[in-house]
């Protein structure tokens, strides 16, 4: 299991399961939308760490977005402990 820094609040999430249903049930508020990838309501930058993008719409999140480290917490599972920022679209 790893840990998430999300701005100050950490949580632990283990690798097989996403960054936002770890934050769940953590009670860590994250913003939420589809759950699936489509709709990028749970778009964060990964300041630290690494991890496993699931299969995401390329309409949400770009290769550009993707180059800068943008992902969706819905779709992410860490690899490592991670720091992430939340990040308006």
């Amino acid at each position: 299991m790893f840990t998430v820094n999300v701005m100050g609040q950490i949580y632990i999430c283990h690798p097989e399961e996403n960054l936002l249903e770890a934050a769940r049930k953590s009670h860590i508020p994250l913003p939420v939308g589809c759950c699936n990838g489509g709709c990028g309501m749970c778009r964060i930058k990964v300041v630290k760490g690494t991890f496993t993008l699931g299969i995401c719409s390329k309409a949400v999140l770009s290769d550009r977005d993707r180059e800068a480290n943008y992902t969706l917490a819905c779709k992410t599972y860490p690899s490592s402990n991670m720091e992430v920022t939340l990040e308006s679209i």
